[in-house]
């Protein structure tokens, strides 16, 4: 916000005004997200431009929250939200809404967060927003986003996903000289721009005409052509020096430098003495700088203080707002940090820090730190950097963690003071072991595995190091983040080698190193190494955690080694562990991976999705809704999408993003959901749900990658887009590291499958090279599924036989009816209905195309048709229709019991009845006609020959369906809608 005095009009940026208020009011629809990031070099009028269009997004109806990030980087984790409510409740008169702003202001000072986490602080924080937004459009204008914290960060791209319905648009300002080397929003800005709901405007500094304008305005007249070209070459069209120039121009100051600093020393040596102090106080401050912090730092009567500050103000250094004062730039800063002595500065930063710890208010532990070291003062500093490095943990702020823990690192290697010196405090005893475990901690947790382990090495020549075994699995640790698994497996293996290694330890290590076997592929290590691992545990108490990561890895192993059976066997003997153990995480843990397991290796869909459902509401109990309940949702809906009960997939998807979850948990449920709508054929909904998923993977994420290129391919071929997914596939290969064949093998299916779509419409050329790369992946995926077990052999089989009916049309334009023969009968094993109706459709065209057997054309279409209407496969089967309609084949309608379950976004009109069945498939309704009957589990198994556990596995999905509790509630709806 400017002051009174700031009347420089806004010149050259009317376009970018209207463009800024339309991105971000006028385009953004109830519910949906905007986001403007404005780039530009000091001084080229960002901060007036946020002002502006702040000002007239509040004419128009928006409520706009302000705030600005700190320059120290390392200030208190989601500061700018905190002193953009505080501002705006000081404005505040309606008794309801200030009530909203501070219950979420006080959000921020509990003492510590709630069960789930980071995630459930960045929930509440979006709830509490919601509230106060009370129905408006929300505007929040972030300044120099360049040293934003790391909280921060992550709240702006959990707003930007779009989960809530929230009407959410945020313009940040960002120093572009500022984004240099790692900075972390240099790869946010790269992934964000290629959202359409997300836009980067670098404002560029003005040119001849506009700068010519501007000082004409500020000087009162146009300047002559001599003095025109000298402005314009001195100031590079950059409006703040434009402004300072043109009014030395005006005021009849001559001969001043053409430099920057040459400018900002003759404005502050032209202050009064007074002033002159408080710019240089507020030149060595932490902005903004509250106006009772000023007064104790220069401490001049209040009176003389306001005059003083007036002044500064007049003269266009300092900025008046709110919250404190700034530099109106801050090169001022830069500039007056070579005119004062060393003790002049250190003086300043220790009456600083002098104030900062009288304060009776909220002590800013960061800022503390900050000027008690430059005052030269590293014993006061360290326990504020302490303090501060521990308030960031409790805000799960690991970044700003880590910086305070290396700060502290440094305060306790500084020089010891003088112990004869009165006026310093004694030196603070400080374990040093004890801050490089915080620190490499910390490095590891916010991604710095490097620096992590850099850090473990000093730690380790620390005479109070830990264990040599300790060590060795911690550097495993983070040499498997970082991805070193070679090194780490070393590791682990030393660990394990080691003398001093407790029995704890040693099981530790060993559950590790299975995980990490697991994930190089290396199944029968693994299997070995979870054995190991599990013999260890059972002889130590309190190593459930370590049980239930062996026995992942060992009920994987087995399953992809041809034992199925003893897979299941260790994953439910783990749960049972779990279970007995009470440890909310541990038993989340063991229904997530059996899930993962009967979902995945074993494609044991229905029971998978059983047990998916029923450890969701276990973990509710629990109290870890938000995170493992909404994993395991998505576990549910993955599974239903691909046994072709989409409608309960939507009902189970809608559910668990009611949670409002965040970071993967958010990512999965999303990518989940898109899976229905590109099969639905909602474009919207698709494109809104992948840009979101986009958004949250700006900072990291490369696991989900593959699935959302697969997803856009997907979607892109539905749009007739066959270049967009080709792009995408292509991205896929090559950013792809992963050995799961089946992955692998469905992005060579969409693949090649675009380049069938590309050469049958003709819309563009088929690409050869990506066919010769895509058959090499076929291959490729081929011989890695014979030397896998067998379940996962069968999926990837499945998939492998579409990539093979592929190819054959773009050999001759119309595919071999015998090879999508086949893999409509591979899918129909499967259960799968989506693509066996989908190798039907092209069974027929093949058979078309050859014009033989037209009449099983004709029933194929029918067929696949009918599937198609079953799941609601808008595009398909709208595809099938073109293809019969050029065929003249007249399709049939499903009957009744196969249509779907309306879709809840879609208005279903009103009938004279419901059949509430309806959602059941053929099997489920004899097995609950049975139930009916009152007859048993095992009674009901003998009559359908099936197995007891599979009829369970049938009921318990039948109670879902149906949404009952008991079998009497479930017959009497089979009794009310039987047929006569």
């Amino acid at each position: 916000m400017g002051s009174d005095v700031d009347t420089a009009p806004l010149v050259g940026r009317a376009d970018t005004l209207a463009a800024l208020r339309s991105a971000l009011l006028d385009d953004v629809a109830p519910g949906r997200t905007a986001a403007v990031f404005l780039t530009g070099e000091s001084g080229v009028g960002k901060t007036r431009l946020l002002a502006e269009v702040s000002d007239r997004l509040r004419d128009a109806g928006a409520l706009v929250l302000t705030g600005s990030c700190l320059d120290i980087g390392d200030a208190s984790p989601l500061h700018p939200l905190r002193q953009a409510l505080r501002r705006f409740d000081a404005e505040l008169t309606e008794a309801r809404t200030t009530s909203a702003v501070r219950g979420l202001l006080q959000v921020f000072d509990e003492e510590t967060p709630g069960p789930d986490g980071a995630g459930a602080l960045l929930e509440r924080v979006s709830r509490g927003l919601h509230v106060v937004a009370a129905g408006r459009p929300l505007v929040l204008v972030l300044d120099d986003l360049q040293w934003v914290d790391r909280s921060t960060r992550q709240l702006l791209l959990y707003l930007l996903a779009g989960l809530g319905d929230l009407q959410l648009s945020v313009l940040a300002a960002i120093r572009a000289e500022a984004l240099q080397g790692a900075h972390p929003l240099r790869r946010v800005l790269t992934e964000l721009r290629r959202l359409r709901s997300v836009r980067v405007v670098d404002l560029a500094p003005l040119d001849r005409a506009g700068t010519d304008e501007l000082a004409a305005a500020i000087v009162g007249a146009p300047l002559p052509p001599d003095a025109a070209d000298q402005m314009w070459q001195r100031s590079g069209g950059n409006p703040f020096v434009v402004e300072e120039l043109a009014r030395d121009l005006r005021d009849g100051r001559d001969g001043l430098s053409d430099t920057l600093r040459e400018v900002f020393l003759a404005r502050v040596d032209a202050l009064p003495q007074h002033a002159h102090a408080v710019v240089h106080a507020v030149a060595a401050g932490v902005e903004p700088v509250e106006h009772w912090l000023l007064a104790q730092v220069v401490r001049l009567p209040e009176e003389e203080l306001i005059e003083a500050v007036r002044a500064a103000v007049a003269h266009r250094l300092l900025v008046g707002a709110d919250d404190g004062y700034r530099l109106r730039h801050r090169l001022v800063a830069e500039v007056l940090a070579h005119e004062l002595l060393p003790i002049e500065r250190a003086s300043l930063h220790r009456r600083y820090a002098e104030a900062l710890t009288s304060a009776t208010a909220e002590l800013h532990q960061a800022r503390l730190a900050h000027h008690w070291r430059l005052a030269g003062e590293p014993g006061r500093a360290l326990p504020a950097a302490m303090a501060a490095a521990r308030e960031a943990e409790r805000l799960y702020g690991y970044a700003e963690a880590h910086r305070h823990w290396s700060a502290a690192l440094q305060l306790a290697a500084a020089p010891a003071v003088d112990p004869t010196d009165a006026d310093r405090p004694a030196p603070v005893e400080v374990d040093r072991a004890e801050l490089l475990e915080h620190a490499a901690e910390t490095a590891h947790h916010c991604g710095e595995h490097a620096r992590a382990l850099t850090l473990l090495e000093e730690l380790a020549e620390e005479p109070a190091a830990p264990t040599a075994c300790a060590l060795h699995i911690r550097r495993a640790r983070y040499l498997a983040a970082a991805g070193r698994s070679a090194t780490a497996e070393a590791e682990y293996r030393r660990a394990l080698a080691a003398t001093d290694c407790t029995p704890r330890e040693r099981a530790s290590a060993a559950a590790h190193l299975a995980e990490l076997l697991l994930h190089l592929g290396r199944y029968a290590e693994a299997g070995d190494q979870a054995r190991d691992a599990l013999q260890l545990a059972a002889v130590v108490d309190g190593t459930t955690s370590e049980v239930v990561l062996a026995s992942a890895a060992l009920g994987y192993s087995e399953a992809f080694l041809e034992d199925p059976d003893g897979g299941l066997a260790v994953m439910r003997q783990a749960l049972e562990a779990a279970e007995r153990s009470g440890r909310p995480e541990d038993v989340a843990c063991a229904y997530l991976h059996l899930a993962e397991l009967l979902t995945g290796p074993l494609n044991i869909l229905e029971e998978g999705v059983v047990v998916a459902r029923r450890g969701a509401e276990r973990v509710a109990e629990l109290g870890l809704g938000r995170t493992w309940e909404t994993r395991l949702l998505a576990i549910a809906t993955n599974g239903l999408f691909r046994v072709g009960q989409w409608a309960e997939a939507e009902k189970v998807v809608a559910a668990a993003l009611r949670h409002r979850p965040s970071g993967a948990d958010a990512v999965e449920l999303l990518l989940a959901r898109c899976r229905l709508s590109v099969g639905y054929g909602d474009i919207a909904a698709s494109d809104r749900d992948l840009e979101a998923v986009a958004t949250m993977l700006a900072g990291g994420g490369a696991r989900h990658v593959l699935p959302m290129l697969i997803l856009r391919a997907g979607l892109a071929m539905w749009q007739g887009r066959h270049d967009l997914a080709r792009q995408a596939v292509q991205r896929g290969l090559t950013e792809s590291r992963s050995d799961d064949v089946i992955v692998l093998a469905t992005l060579a299916w969409h693949g090649l499958r675009a380049e069938a779509e590309a050469y049958a419409s003709r819309t563009v050329e088929v690409d050869p090279t990506a066919v010769r790369r895509l058959r090499e992946v076929v291959d490729r995926v081929a011989g890695k599924s014979e030397k896998a077990g067998a379940p996962v052999r069968y999926v990837a089989d499945g998939f492998l036989a579409l990539c093979d009916a592929e190819i054959s049309r773009l050999e001759d334009g119309r595919g071999d009816p015998d090879l999508w023969a086949r893999s409509a009968t591979e899918w129909d094993r499967r259960n799968h209905p989506y693509p066996a109706a989908y190798s039907r459709l092209r069974q027929a065209e093949a058979l078309l195309g050859r014009r033989v057997r037209v009449a099983t054309a004709g029933k194929l279409l029918r067929q696949a048709y009918q599937m198609a209407q079953g799941l609601g496969a808008v595009p398909l089967s709208s595809e099938i229709r073109t293809v019969a309609g050029r065929a003249r084949v007249a399709l049939e309608e499903p009957p009744v019991a196969a249509r779907p379950v309306p879709r809840p976004r879609a208005a279903t009109p009103a009938g004279p009845a419901v059949d509430e069945l309806a959602a059941l498939t053929a099997r489920e309704r004899e097995v609950l006609a049975a139930v009916a009957e009152g007859l048993t589990n095992k009674e009901i198994g003998q009559r359908l020959f099936i197995s007891e556990r599979t009829i369970g596995v049938h009921v318990s999905h039948i109670f879902d369906k149906l949404q009952v509790r008991t079998r009497v509630q479930a017959s009497a709806i089979f009794l009310r809608n039987r047929p006569d």
